[in-house]
């Protein structure tokens, strides 16, 4: 089995659920470790590497104790390229997808993969580049006799019949009609003579009503604090979601102006330090907040710890288990939002405090509910539109809106088809680009062309199993670099190493000893030497070809 996740927080979150299935499954004696595929995490956030087991004496050994005693062998484990031979593992679907790429170790990856079941989770999370990647690796994983299966909750019917008709290659179109009265939950797969099948697997008992309601306040940051703090003062667990890092770090602000000081423990923190929750904190810190949230929003010990506000980005959204009585949210494409309100309600509990006992999302819109002046503008974009460079389908984004104004009840799951449909169908995208005008049928022309340059980007590199391995010169037919060559498109970022390791904002014991900062934020600087940090109050601050940088308890930013 390969297990693989979109985020590295999911695929830790998930090793420890698998761990315990194989325990309940078979006997210690006969029992694999489950390696955590992830480069640079450990099982349990701790230390040491999970050992496969001797390939001479696969019963020799204590499983339970996480390594094998004899002449282990800890070989799937100790490095990246290797992980696809364990006999179970758990990781980012990244290390899957390496095996349909033209990099080194591809075609071992690829052999190891071929024996496994592969489960890729939340499907829909992957983009055009990634879709088209993952198509070539079950080209070759499926062809070599493999299985495949993937998951998701908030997949659209066009995405589904790709991935059913795939071999084929000739998807019939699903109407929009068709599409919302589908079965779901559903398990969808081909029949016996390459037909597919769509066949329902009863009825979900864990279904939510949300009420769900547009606020044109996208940029008033005191509007947010304003409404998670009365929440807070209230008792509640409040999340607030934005779709960048700088309107998360003004959210953050505007919470603590108007806390003050002294905000008796309603905003979200680490050993003392107020913060936020967002991608660009180092490994060690990103850990750090990932337990503190799931501390304060998980299951347990709610009514002791009293009412939160927790800021973030979309690393909230998914992978961790956390429960909010009140979410407040930007704007953002359906299936996303969906994702989102599963952190909302998330477990049936009878300690919610008065007046947050029924599940209510806040979302925040650009004022006067009017997307259009995203189609020219970045300013205060928010993510929003193609100068946003997140959710760049206003399509999919006003069809979203619509939902929110037409329904102020979301019921979950009952509703997810024809929410997801009614957002990213393109009976439905073609109908908003008709009634919007030209300037929107060019935006959407333009999420076309960088659709058709993302697959052909995919293409280009992936592997071509068709075609032979050597040419006439018996030169591998690879590209000649592989360094340019990933599995995720977007924003590129360089490792800068610091000379001496830096005390962490947190005040835990590990020391940073570099951070990953934006290809663009650099300017085209060179990184090749490490550089010295300056402490500053709360954190340090460094330069890389004369550009400022600063970190501290809100992350990472420019100077």
């Amino acid at each position: 089995l390969y297990f693989a996740l979109p985020t590295r927080a999911a695929a830790a979150q998930i090793h420890g659920r698998v761990q315990r299935f194989i325990s309940a499954l078979l006997p210690a004696e006969h029992r694999p470790p489950v390696v955590l595929a992830v480069p640079g995490y450990h099982p349990g956030s701790g230390v040491g590497r999970v050992a496969m087991q001797d390939y001479d004496n696969h019963s020799a050994g204590n499983a339970d104790a996480g390594n094998w005693d004899g002449d282990s062998k800890p070989w799937a484990a100790e490095n990246p390229k290797r992980y696809l031979a364990a006999q179970v593992a758990v990781g980012t679907v990244d290390q899957a997808m390496l095996g349909a790429l033209q990099v080194r170790n591809a075609h071992m990856r690829a052999a190891c993969l071929a024996r496994n079941l592969l489960v890729v989770d939340e499907v829909h999370a992957s983009d055009t580049y990634m879709s088209e990647v993952l198509d070539a690796l079950l080209t070759a994983h499926l062809g070599a006799g493999g299985y495949a299966l993937l998951m998701s909750a908030t997949l659209g019917s066009v995405a589904r019949d790709k991935w059913l008709e795939r071999e084929r290659g000739n998807a019939a179109a699903t109407t929009l009609g068709d599409a919302i009265a589908a079965p779901y939950p559903a398990v969808s797969a081909y029949d016996g003579d390459g037909r597919a099948e769509i066949r329902a697997v009863g009825e979900n008992d864990m279904g939510k009503r949300v009420a769900i309601a547009a606020e044109p306040r996208m940029g008033d940051f005191g509007f947010a604090a304003r409404v998670a703090l009365e929440a807070a003062r209230a008792g509640a667990k409040v999340l607030v979601i934005r779709n960048t890092v700088g309107h998360a770090i003004e959210t953050q602000r505007a919470l603590e102006a108007r806390a003050g000081a002294d905000d008796g423990g309603l905003l979200f923190g680490v050993n003392g330090a107020r913060t936020l929750h967002h991608g660009r904190f180092a490994a060690g810190d990103r850990a750090l907040l990932d337990a503190r949230v799931e501390a304060l929003f998980g299951k347990s010990n709610r009514r002791e710890i009293g009412g939160r506000v927790v800021v973030g980005t979309q690393t909230l959204e998914q992978s961790l288990d956390i429960d909010a009585d009140l979410l407040i949210t930007d704007l953002c494409p359906v299936d996303v939002l969906l994702q989102r309100i599963g952190r909302l309600h998330r477990h049936a509990r009878d300690d919610r405090p008065a007046g947050y006992r029924d599940a209510r999302c806040v979302v925040m819109t650009p004022p006067g509910g009017d997307l259009s002046p995203l189609l020219t503008s970045g300013s205060a974009a928010n993510g929003l539109g193609p100068h946003g460079y997140v959710y760049n389908d206003l399509r999919v984004l006003e069809a979203t809106r619509r939902l929110i104004e037409e329904y102020g009840e979301w019921d979950i799951p009952a509703m997810n088809r024809l929410l997801v449909e009614n957002a990213t169908h393109p009976e439905r995208l073609e109908a908003i680009t008709r009634e919007m005008g030209d300037d929107w049928a060019a935006n959407s022309i333009g999420v076309e062309g960088e659709r058709i340059a993302d697959v052909q980007l995919a293409r280009l590199h992936t592997i071509r199993w068709d075609k032979a391995f050597f040419a006439d010169n018996r030169d591998v037919v690879f590209v000649s670099d592989d360094a340019n060559i990933r599995t995720r498109l977007g924003d590129d970022r360089v490792e800068v190493a610091f000379e001496g390791a830096q005390a962490s904002p947190f005040g835990e014991a590990a020391r940073i000893e570099g951070l990953a900062v934006a290809l663009r934020w650099l300017g085209g600087a060179d990184v090749g030497e490490a550089v010295a940090p300056v402490a500053i109050e709360g954190g340090f601050e460094f330069a890389v070809g004369g550009r400022r940088f600063v970190y501290d308890r809100l992350g990472l930013r420019r100077g």
